[in-house]
């Protein structure tokens, strides 16, 4: 029983790790205002830190979306959650190839500060990264 405890106590830890929700007081100033200016609409709020940049997570129009900014309040990406059939063709194509008899759970678009934009498809707790087009970029697991 202590070892079920020890495993799952570190299990936890090692998840909060990789993000960890903050108190929007916790913020930095010049991230609020950043967020504030570009969702002057947006109330609530779901503030995380995640290797040392900020993430707010917020409903827009019905849709998950993230806005993730450094510590000056510098836009690094915003995330938004789509409908896997949304996804580009070939990402669909690439993960029934590549992995057979899998499902993709969530999809999402994002996009960078220069416009770019690159889709996210996970898959058992693993994000496949692909490029506008839809080809394949690279695979990271999931925070």
């Amino acid at each position: 029983m202590k070892t079920f405890i020890l495993i799952a106590g570190l299990s936890l830890g090692l998840s909060i790790a990789n993000a960890q929700k903050i108190k929007e007081a916790d913020v930095p100033a010049p991230v609020k205002a950043t967020f504030a200016r570009q969702y002057p609409d947006i109330k609530s709020v779901k503030w995380e830190k995640e290797k040392g940049n900020y993430e707010a997570g917020f409903d827009l129009y019905k849709v998950e979306t993230s806005l993730l900014m450094d510590e000056k309040g510098t836009i690094l990406e915003t995330e938004s959650e789509i409908k896997v059939s949304e996804l580009p063709k070939e990402v669909s194509d690439y993960i029934t190839k590549t992995l057979p008899g899998k499902k993709i759970k969530e999809a999402s678009r994002i996009v960078d500060p220069k416009g770019m934009i690159t889709f996210e498809a996970e898959v058992d707790k693993l994000d496949y990264i692909f490029d506008s087009k839809g080809s394949f970029l690279n695979k990271k697991t999931e925070n």
